[in-house]
């Protein structure tokens, strides 16, 4: 294996990895609206990703910034092809980051629902130009013989890449609904139980269809064989089938397993049939990009793998670290006064 196709199967599993740990920070973002009932609950349901939301966002620079360093070519083309579609991309991100610190700032009903729904907006927003931008790598856009973009933001909307858009939508709030199952006790736990049932046969269904269109695509218009796109797709629609049934079943832990894994065999689905092009040109195929054309010089791609070998497990270990020191369930209860001065006193009074 040459390090062009070792630097193709780390940015898959940087994408992965991003797309695995932020996927259920969006899907608890799409939940804010509808699951909690009072503040108390939806505190609780920020407080659930707050520690950990911006850790799961380096993986999205690290990607971006490996693409760049590792294909130039590809990271050009998709940068600036999709441009007004990254531009929304961006717009999403920095709503939903700043809902975080913004929301706080005031007990205001009215200012803590507007930023409530930032990030509602901004996470659902996220995942849909996501599902679509990914998807329109191996189902084609038009790129001249250059292999330049020679579209618009039209170009980019199919049914196959509105289906992508949609399907990561629900992929992630189920996701997120999973995932709280593993954070939260009491009522807010029951009504996300609730929650992941709803969502459960949605995004198996779409998920589903997705996926097995995702191998008809990179049949009919990357010259790819079944063989070995059907492996992730088959493997994510089973994953998504059994957390189906663990979420019915009030298996949390089993649930969010295979979430998990189902969102990370929808991209190894994209990118299994995306290789050994990282654009596919439609109409014109022959002006597809591949890793050989869009990879950086050989020792380049070398410094780079001496650089991730240092780099890579010391992120890996530190978001390990961080995961487990906030592993502790968040209830949204509401607290009387008296009850939080006892707690605050140790239960003592002054006489």
């Amino acid at each position: 294996m040459d390090l062009q196709t070792v630097w193709f199967v780390l940015i898959v599993v940087l994408w992965s990895g991003y797309f695995l740990l932020e996927g259920f920070d969006f899907g608890v973002g799409m939940l804010l609206p509808f699951v909690p009932r009072n503040e108390a609950e939806r505190s609780a349901m920020f407080e659930s990703i707050g520690p950990v939301w911006d850790g799961n966002e380096v993986w999205l620079v690290v990607a971006a910034g490996a693409t760049f360093a590792a294909f130039p070519a590809w990271y050009a083309t998709m940068f600036s092809g999709f441009y007004l579609a990254l531009l929304l991309l961006l717009f999403f991100l920095i709503i939903r980051v700043v809902s975080f610190e913004w929301r706080s700032k005031s007990e205001s009903p009215r200012w803590r629902a507007v930023w409530l729904w930032a990030n509602a907006i901004g996470s659902t927003g996220i995942a849909l130009v996501w599902g679509i931008a990914l998807a329109n790598l191996i189902h084609g856009v038009p790129l001249d013989s250059n292999g330049d973009y020679d579209g618009n933001l039209v170009d980019l909307f199919t049914p196959y890449t509105v289906l992508a858009g949609i399907a990561f939508v629900l992929l992630f709030a189920f996701h997120g609904a999973s995932y709280l199952g593993l954070r939260t006790t009491g009522g807010l736990f029951e009504r996300v139980g609730s929650a992941a049932r709803r969502l459960a046969l949605p995004a198996v269904v779409v998920g589903a269809a997705f996926l097995v269109w995702t191998v008809v695509v990179a049949i009919d218009r990357n010259d790819k064989d079944v063989f070995p796109v059907v492996v992730p797709a088959v493997l994510g629609i089973a994953a998504l089938a059994l957390a189906a049934g663990f979420a019915f079943a009030g298996r949390s832990g089993l649930a969010f397993t295979m979430t998990a894994v189902g969102a990370v065999a929808a991209v190894a689905t994209l990118f299994t049939g995306l290789y050994p092009r990282v654009i596919v040109s439609s109409p014109n195929f022959a002006n597809s990009l591949d890793v050989s054309s869009a990879a950086s010089a050989h020792y380049t791609l070398a410094v780079l793998t001496v650089i991730a070998l240092i780099v890579l497990p010391i992120v890996l270990l530190y978001q390990s670290w961080s995961y487990y020191v906030f592993r502790a369930r968040v209830s949204g209860e509401e607290i009387d006064p008296s009850e939080a001065i006892s707690r605050t006193t140790g239960g003592s009074t002054a006489g």
